[in-house]
């Protein structure tokens, strides 16, 4: 079973017309098509994992309202075990999609920051742990995590780390992020291209903690780099090309739906080429979906 820590929240998508400019009219009007969908990077990644076949559980905080218990529902319509605390008031991003696809978020997390349970019953039967950054940023959900982390770890549990967003990264602070992954020291951690270049990773530079470090990067092929002597390949380095996706719809939660595919496949087999070539192919179709959710196989 993979279990993810952290944020439930509603994510407000705007795609914004492709005509004229692909901006916002700030003062005046943008035409746009808007929807409203279960989100949040930890959610997202437990859900891709039980529609596509890996039992999958969720631990979080959401706010003791409408909003909060609808989102659960949506997750356990999924096929995911929900294990959350109500109390306070649920969080919502704004996502604005520009017609190529690329998307900025707007976030107000509500209580998904603020969990403070651990509880151990919650690890039972868990293979994997995946924990987005956003859920290692602010405390007390970044103590709280880290527990998790260190309960499933001495049970044998692969430990994943997800990057998650430059932004979260520069104010975390780059140093004591890289000195938090170290004392952690995930089997896998996870970033795109952008977070990479902000971490000062490449085929040389992995992770400083990480058993393997796998850095996505859009169109260009995904790269995996073990630290010595952790995996059983001739090469340090291994790079999977990305097929390319037609009618790329939306890239929201496109990352969560690799870890998806990603991490069940490498923690049964250690195969980091096949591991990445089932990431890809969850991760496709959700490129071809609006917001964080999958297209018809």
């Amino acid at each position: 079973m993979l279990c993810t820590i952290g944020d439930l929240i509603e994510d407000v998508v705007v795609w914004l017309n492709s005509e004229p400019k692909n901006q916002l009219n700030i003062g005046s009007d943008t035409d746009s098509v808007i929807m409203r969908t279960r989100g949040g990077s930890a959610a997202n990644v437990a859900m891709f994992s039980a529609l596509t076949g890996t039992p999958s559980r969720f631990i979080g905080q959401v706010g003791n309202d409408n909003l909060g218990e609808q989102l659960c529902a949506s997750l356990r319509e999924s096929g995911v075990e929900v294990c959350t605390v109500a109390k306070g008031r649920t969080g919502s991003i704004v996502v604005i999609v520009q017609p190529n696809g690329e998307r900025t978020f707007l976030t107000d997390r509500g209580v998904a920051s603020e969990l403070s349970v651990f509880d151990a019953s919650h690890l039972a039967g868990v293979s994997i742990v995946h924990v987005p950054t956003y859920s290692l940023a602010l405390d007390p959900l970044a103590t709280t995590a880290v527990q998790y982390i260190r309960a499933a770890r001495a049970t044998g549990a692969l430990i994943s780390i997800d990057a998650s967003s430059t932004s979260v990264l520069r104010n975390y602070g780059v140093d004591r992020y890289g000195a938090l992954i170290a004392s952690i020291a995930p089997d896998v951690f996870l970033c795109n291209s952008d977070e990479a270049a902000l971490l000062n990773l490449d085929s040389a530079h992995p992770m400083p903690g990480a058993e393997l470090t796998v850095i996505k990067r859009g169109a260009l092929p995904v790269m995996a780099i073990s630290a010595a002597g952790t995996i059983t390949t001739a090469d340090a380095v291994t790079e999977v090309a990305t097929p390319p996706v037609a009618k790329i719809v939306d890239t929201t939660g496109a990352g969560d739906a690799f870890a998806a595919g990603f991490l069940p496949t490498y923690a049964s087999s250690r195969n980091v080429e096949e591991a990445i070539t089932r990431g890809n192919s969850i991760a496709a179709r959700v490129l071809r979906s609006p917001g964080a959710t999958l297209d018809a196989a």
